[in-house]
C-alpha cells in the first residue's frame, strides 16, 4: 500500500520527465529542490536555476511529445521510473556551448530510466540513463557505421 507521499513523489516524478522534455520551468518550483543535483547524458546541474536554464534551451526543440513513464517505485526516499519518449525534432537542439542542431523533422524515439532522491514530495537528485549514441543517430548526427564505432571501439 502507498502512502499519500509517495504518491505525491510518483506523481512528481512523473511531471519533471514530462516538463525536462518540453523545457517548460514553470513547474520547477513545485518539483525540484532549490538544491536540486541532476546529471543525465546531456546535462550537469547544482541548482534549480542551473536547471531552469537547461531547461529553457529545449523550448520548441520538440513536438507531438509522446511519452511513457512504465511504474514508477518509491522507496524510503528514492524513486525509479523507466520511460520512453518519441518526439519530432522541430525545432533548434542546443547540445551545449558550441553546437546547436537544426530542426531536421525526424521522429525520434528515445529510452532510458530515471533514478531520483527526494526531500519531502520535491526531488533533490537525479540521475537520467539513456543511449547517448542512438539519440545522436535519431538526430542524423551518426550513421549506422559511426554509432557502432562508438559502442564497440575495439
Amino acid at each position: 500500500m502507498t502512502t499519500p507521499l509517495e504518491e505525491e513523489r510518483a506523481a512528481n516524478l512523473r511531471l519533471a520527465l514530462e516538463v525536462s522534455i518540453a523545457g517548460d520551468t514553470a513547474l520547477l518550483p513545485d518539483l525540484y529542490t532549490d538544491d536540486v543535483k541532476g546529471w543525465s547524458p546531456a546535462l550537469v546541474v547544482c541548482s534549480r536555476d542551473e536547471l531552469a536554464v537547461e531547461l529553457e534551451q529545449r523550448v520548441g526543440a520538440f513536438t507531438d511529445v509522446d511519452i511513457t513513464v512504465r511504474p514508477i517505485d518509491i522507496a524510503d526516499d528514492h524513486g525509479y521510473a523507466e520511460w520512453s519518449v518519441t518526439a519530432t525534432h522541430s525545432g533548434p537542439l542546443v547540445l551545449d556551448d558550441e553546437m546547436v542542431v537544426d530542426a531536421t523533422g525526424r521522429r525520434l524515439e528515445l529510452r532510458g530510466v530515471t533514478v531520483a532522491e527526494f526531500r519531502g514530495s520535491r526531488i533533490k537528485a537525479f540521475r537520467q540513463y539513456w543511449d547517448e549514441v542512438a539519440f545522436m543517430q535519431g538526430l542524423g548526427l551518426l550513421s549506422g557505421d559511426e554509432a557502432r564505432r562508438r559502442r564497440d571501439p575495439a
